[in-house]
């Protein structure tokens, strides 16, 4: 009988709408996300093969691969065809020719074995079906005693930014069933027990897990957009009449507000920083 294909909802959403917003805002959150860049080329300074799993439009990939000089190279995955879309474009309009991408679902695809001297992730591996399935993937991949070193979101309770829109929309909304802390998604590794035994199971050893704070700015006027096309909110936002829809983006946009100085957004990303042995 053949097999259910994995993460087949993510493949879905990350191939249709959210990933033509995050091709269209990539600008912004590029800014955004700068500062993990260089804590992930600093936790991989010697390696010579890198895989950056979930790498998006390539932003890390991009700066470990700068950082590694050419001698070394990194590798993009992302299942987000139009995201590697853009990551390909970038590369050849910047000139960086030690990054290269590929298309592919990190839990089953294919790598080749015993290649990477080290594997990253930037907030791209809380969402695979079967978790210890594509870490023990990704460490077939590695070479022997090869690093890991990840950012994953703590929770959700550490990061109020990050749910602010879907809090002060709620009461426009239909009741949401509450979030199973374990399915995939933006918090899936808040748990540091679980995020040691999953990696533990899938063959990763000297596994640790760091806190990391990290102070995020992002200007005014781009939080309407972040609002509308990022996040929980922006996925019911097409079920909903104009009325409504204004409504829910203005409240919205409310919620932000507690975190607006000085024309921007400011707040810190709660995080984990996730290191490992091969």
């Amino acid at each position: 009988m053949t097999q259910p294909q994995a993460n087949q909802a993510q493949a879905e959403h990350w191939n249709s709408g959210a990933g033509r917003a995050w091709v269209e805002q990539n600008a912004m959150l590029d800014r955004l996300f700068a500062p993990f860049e260089p804590l992930l080329a600093d936790a991989v300074q010697g390696a010579n093969a890198v895989l950056d799993i979930g790498c998006g439009a390539g932003a890390t990939t991009f700066a470990v691969a700068r950082s590694l000089g050419a001698q070394g190279r990194c590798t993009g995955a992302d299942i987000s065809a139009p995201l590697i879309e853009l990551a390909r474009r970038k590369a050849v309009e910047t000139g960086v020719d030690n990054a290269d991408f590929l298309v592919a679902d990190a839990q089953q695809h294919a790598f080749p074995p015993a290649t990477f001297d080290a594997v990253i992730s930037r907030f791209g591996v809380m969402f695979f079906d079967d978790p210890v399935a594509a870490f023990a993937n990704l460490r077939r991949a590695a070479r022997p005693d090869a690093r890991l070193a990840m950012i994953v979101w703590r929770s959700a309770a550490e990061n109020p930014f990050m749910t602010a829109a879907e809090r002060a929309a709620a009461p426009l909304l239909p009741q949401a069933p509450p979030r199973d802390p374990a399915a995939p998604g933006q918090f899936a590794f808040a748990d540091p027990e679980r995020v040691s035994g999953i990696l533990s199971a899938a063959g990763w050893r000297d596994v640790d897990l760091e806190p990391l704070d990290v102070a995020c700015a992002m200007p005014t006027p781009a939080l309407d957009t972040y609002a509308a096309r990022m996040g929980p909110v922006s996925l019911v936002l097409p079920s909903l009449d104009e009325d409504r829809r204004r409504a829910v983006v203005e409240a919205a946009r409310r919620g932000f507000e507690p975190f607006v100085t000085d024309g921007a957004a400011r707040f810190t990303a709660a995080c984990w920083m996730v290191r490992g042995r091969g």
